[in-house]
This record gives C-alpha cells, sequence and structure tokens, in this order.
C-alpha cells in the first residue's frame, strides 16, 4: 500500500459517543485534542420529540451530519461503538475519519454477539457499580464511579437497527481504526477486517475493554496517537 500523504492538523474535530453513554466519555480526549489545537465537540445524542423508545438510527445519524457540518474545515469525525456506525454514515461529509471499535455495517454485523434489545434499554435504571467496574477493568476508580452514575438509557430501536446491519460505503476520506486488544462487545477481528477492506489504517491499542480507549488509564496515549495520524496520516 503507498504511503499515505501528509495532511494538515484539523481544525476541528466531531467526537460521537456509544449507546448508553455521552459526550462525557470524550472528557481525556477533548483536552489531548485541546492541547493540540484542534477544537474538540462532543454533543449528547438527543432522543426524538416522541420518546426514546420512538428514536431512530437516522435520527441519530441526521444529528451528526448536522452538527459536524457546521464544524470548520479541515475536520475529524470520530466515533466510539455504535457512534463509529454513525461516524461512518456520515463520513461524506468528514476530512478525516477515526472509527474506535466501531459497530460494524454490513456484512461484518452479522459476526457480533446476538441480543435481545427492548424498546428502551435501562443502562441508566439498572446501572449497579459493581457491574460497571467489570465493564472498564482498565479504568481507576473515580473513573468507573463518574461513568456510573452518568450511564443514560437508550433506544432499543437503535440498537436493532445496528444489529440487523447497515450497508456503508466505504468512506472517500482517509480512515484510521482503532481495536483494543479485548473487546467482548465488538471482537478486535471484526475492526480488523473492517480496516483491510476499506484501505484503512489500523491501530490496535492495549486497552482490555470496549471502552478502554476512552475511559482507560491509557486514554490520552491513545488520543495521542489518534491526533499524531490526523496530524500525518502515519
Amino acid at each position: 500500500m503507498a504511503e499515505s500523504p501528509v495532511r494538515r492538523r484539523p481544525k476541528s474535530a466531531l467526537l460521537v459517543h456509544g449507546a448508553g453513554g455521552g459526550g462525557w466519555e470524550w472528557k481525556v480526549w477533548r483536552g489531548v485534542f485541546d492541547a493540540a489545537g484542534i477544537k474538540a465537540y462532543a454533543p449528547d445524542l438527543q432522543p426524538s420529540a416522541q420518546g426514546l423508545a420512538e428514536t431512530t438510527l437516522d435520527e441519530y445519524v441526521a444529528q451528526v451530519g448536522t452538527t459536524l457540518r457546521d464544524l470548520p474545515r479541515p475536520r475529524a469525525l470520530i466515533g466510539a461503538s455504535i457512534g463509529g456506525l454513525l461516524a461512518a454514515m456520515c463520513a461524506g461529509d468528514a476530512d478525516q475519519l477515526v472509527l474506535i471499535n466501531p459497530i460494524p455495517p454490513s456484512p461484518w454485523h452479522a459476526q457480533l454477539p446476538q441480543r435481545e434489545w427492548p424498546d428502551i434499554v435501562p443502562w441508566q435504571r439498572e446501572a449497579r457499580l459493581t457491574a460497571t467496574r467489570r465493564a472498564l477493568p482498565d479504568s481507576d476508580d473515580a473513573t468507573a464511579l463518574f461513568a456510573f452514575r452518568h450511564w443514560r438509557d437508550d433506544s432499543g430501536a437503535v440498537m436493532r437497527a445496528a444489529q440487523a446491519g447497515v450497508v456503508v460505503e466505504k468512506p472517500q476520506c482517509p480512515v484510521l481504526c482503532l481495536a483494543s486488544r479485548v473487546d467482548d462487545d465488538v471482537p478486535p477481528a471484526l475492526t480488523q477486517a473492517l480496516a483491510l477492506e476499506w484501505g484503512a489504517s489500523l491501530l490496535r491499542v492495549p486497552a482490555i475493554s470496549h471502552v478502554g480507549p476512552l475511559l482507560g488509564r491509557g486514554a490520552a496515549a491513545v488520543a495521542l496517537q489518534a491526533v499524531s495520524w490526523l496530524s500525518s496520516g502515519r
């Protein structure tokens, strides 16, 4: 594969959180990006006016696209988990794309662990600190406590749509895929396969959980690697 050309560091970046989370997941990344001179935005995805149970994947996509188009160029679009799928679906308005343990589009979706999703997924209502701690084995106690207090319920319709598979065209902008060393939600092999098919750069990070690249002890180091790639393409 030919070496990627040197690129200008983006002026702005939109950070898209995963299901059950919020913009707070990106606190470490925002600090790293701001220090690098990249203005980072991490809004919360909003439920539809009809309520959370009626919120659709397309509504989240519309929110991401609208927010992204308002940012100055060159602009990066960065998504984690289902936020990675949303980011991939909006890649046409991005200059660079970073996908972190993304829920993969079709056909890789078929290899995801299958789950049943209620109309409202009760991540907040049924949150337990012990369960949060198990889900964040590479985070410190303060981060786990903060996450426990800030999980939110989310739309089952969104999760069912993602699990059913979404066709996404290969992005035309440069793409970096990040895969945790251990991820029970999105197996690293799926992220690797997606990166290979799309001709994307692939960075394997030492995180040992699905959200470890954002909330783990090594999150700042992972964010610095992303900034380096955004700045040089290498």
